[in-house]
């Protein structure tokens, strides 16, 4: 199982927003994660800095970031884009961030 961990950017004034979306993320989603080999995913906000904090557990050598052939994936994406910092594809401005520390 490998652990993978990311950042991005929410506009200001958009937690609310961001939380609702989360709460009914949708089914096919879900599952397109889940079979994806995604077993944990969870998102933190640091509120200082609007900065997103994305931690995820899989099985294999990719996460969510690496399924944005899909067309699910590239549907939420563009559901997304108005609340976030995002790309010219409206792919989510997203930094990997480097394990230094793991106490299991």
């Amino acid at each position: 199982m490998n652990r993978l961990a990311f950042k991005m950017h929410l506009n200001e004034g958009q937690k609310d927003t961001y939380i609702k979306r989360h709460t009914e993320i949708w089914p096919e989603l879900q599952l397109l994660l889940k079979e994806s080999g995604i077993s944990e995913y969870s998102i933190f906000l640091d509120k200082e800095t609007n900065t997103l904090f994305a931690f995820q557990k899989v099985s294999g050598d990719g996460g969510s970031q690496d399924l944005a052939n899909n067309p699910i994936v590239r549907k939420w994406w563009g559901y997304m884009a108005d609340i976030m910092k995002v790309n010219p594809d409206s792919s989510p401005v997203s930094v990997p961030l480097e394990e230094v520390s793991y106490l299991e």
